[in-house]
């Protein structure tokens, strides 16, 4: 069979009685209910004046519905899901920015995002559903905007339209749009599904934003191309992440480092709950793992642990260590897992060999075709058919890659280059420190210092000097924090990552 193209196509893979969505004390979605649910959608939406390329900004509380509002508008729209938590502003702008044709949102919903999309004549669509119906059900209703007509473009989309459009973290500039087509974001699902080895029975428990490329690929998209059942938490919460694994029974679940890190705490507290479990394997990405918490994970749940590297403008996957019998790597990001992986000099479009470090590139059906808008951007990060990531890393014999660090979060203390990661690494080997973020603050002469963040772990103490004593002990001089701060949690992202940049000024170190 060949590869879906279409999200359309994808949501057939799935045998009609199976299930394909769940949620917390809901009753279960079918394939067959999915796909009765995805016409009826194209139908309303065509009907509304919505077809194939235009807008629709999805602002959603994480589940079942916010999963299956985004497989059925991008059957046959280009999706756009933001953040709830968005500010007014934020809306303002992330709306403006995309050029939406319209707003989705519960029915009766406060969100400030409304107002946004009144201000900017943005057609608003409600969805409405009931705790009594099947995970994910729901009927969608236009609002006051009936002078629309049909769509001029309606139907499934094809291949090469916008599945999904997201921005970029923005952190040191404005955020970039980054458009995925049906064809790039299918092909992800696929990569994904084959790296894991993806079959019918297997139960992934989403736990990841579904605003945000990870939950929407690897956990929505790849099961549902593979004809497995997902069941959709309410949002991460690490108090009840144990319930959800009794409950819905996964083989997998997948995650960013701080969330495992959550786990972990809790986990012997739940080992009854543990030791029950049928997970097959735990999946990371998004963010760097730690070789200690890896090794952790495996030996609490007693399955292999595997970490995949990933970007928005990659649709999520990009390499993966493999699961056994195949060769797992801790401390590298796997090999390549979809698309072509190599590494660049960072200052010309050559190509090094196995065991230099440079500029990791890479190139695939899964790679968007640039930034749009953007030729800036375009021209900076896309040389001779490859997309340059921003980070550096070293490729080993076997193709494994290890990232040294981003480009931008590599600390430069007086022309001495440092990885933040390094760093990291050692001071998790304190026997007191749970979790650790090295990252750059202003010096007057050196320009850049380097600092971390720290959180203890539960029921232990320890002090800035002594921590600052363990890393000296094994690190060059010039790569110890001259500033430790023990904090009892470490600001994140939206998704639950560690930000690097940007750090020293929340913590007043700027």
């Amino acid at each position: 069979m060949s590869t879906p193209s279409t999200i359309y196509e994808l949501l057939q893979a799935g045998d009609g009685d199976r299930i394909a969505i769940s949620g917390i004390d809901r009753p279960d979605l079918t394939y067959g209910a999915l796909r009765e649910l995805v016409a009826r959608t194209i139908e309303t939406l065509n009907a509304a004046g919505i077809g194939r390329n235009d807008r629709v900004a999805i602002v959603l509380p994480n589940g079942p519905e916010m999963a299956t509002a985004f497989v059925a508008l991008g059957s046959c729209a280009t999706t756009a899901p933001l953040n709830p938590l968005y500010t007014r502003e934020e809306f303002d702008f992330y709306l403006s920015d995309l050029n939406a044709s319209a707003l989705l949102v519960r029915k009766g919903s406060d969100s400030s995002a409304v107002e946004a999309a009144k201000a900017h004549n943005i057609q608003l669509l409600e969805l409405e559903t009931s705790p009594d119906l099947p995970a994910g059900s729901f009927t969608i209703t236009t609002s006051g905007n009936d002078s629309h007509g049909r769509s001029g473009n309606p139907g499934p989309a094809g291949a090469d339209d916008v599945a999904l459009v997201l921005h970029t973290s923005g952190t040191t500039s404005r955020p970039k749009i980054v458009p995925l087509s049906q064809r790039n974001v299918c092909a992800s699902a696929a990569n994904i599904q084959k790296t894991l080895r993806l079959v019918p029975t297997d139960v992934c428990v989403n736990i990841m934003p579904l605003f945000h490329i990870h939950g929407l690929m690897a956990a929505i998209l790849a099961t549902l191309g593979s004809g497995a059942s997902v069941c959709c938490s309410p949002g991460f919460d690490a108090l009840k992440f144990f319930s959800w694994l009794e409950q819905a029974n996964p083989t997998w679940y997948t995650a960013v480092p701080t969330m495992h890190q959550a786990i972990l705490a809790r986990a012997k507290r739940n080992q009854q709950i543990v030791e029950k479990a049928r997970l097959r394997f735990i999946r990371s990405s998004s963010s760097s793992l730690p070789p200690q918490v890896l090794h952790e994970l495996e030996e609490t749940f007693g399955v292999p642990v595997v970490e995949a590297y990933a970007m928005t403008e990659a649709s999520h996957q990009m390499t993966c260590n493999q699961l056994p019998p195949g060769i797992r790597k801790p401390g590298t990001v796997g090999c390549a897992a979809g698309p072509e992986v190599a590494i660049m000099n960072e200052s010309s479009a050559d190509l090094l060999v196995q065991g230099q470090t440079g500029e990791i590139v890479i190139r695939g059906e899964n790679v968007t075709s640039g930034y749009e808008n953007n030729p800036v951007a375009n021209a900076e990060n896309f040389v001779d058919g490859w997309f340059r990531t921003g980070d550096q890393g070293i490729m080993d014999k076997d193709g494994y890659v290890t990232i040294t660090g981003r480009l931008k979060e590599i600390i430069n203390r007086g022309g001495e280059k440092i990885s933040p990661r390094e760093v990291d690494e050692v001071l998790l080997d304190h026997p007191a420190v749970q979790q650790v973020v090295t990252f750059a603050m202003p010096h007057k002469s050196l320009g850049e210092e380097v600092a971390a963040a720290v959180v203890l772990r539960e029921n232990e103490s320890t002090d800035e000097a002594s921590i600052r004593a363990f890393a000296a002990e094994r690190l060059a001089a010039f790569k110890v924090p001259r500033k430790v701060l023990i904090l009892d949690e470490i600001p994140k992202g939206a998704t639950g990552k560690l930000q690097r940049i940007g750090l020293a000024e929340k913590l007043g170190l700027a």
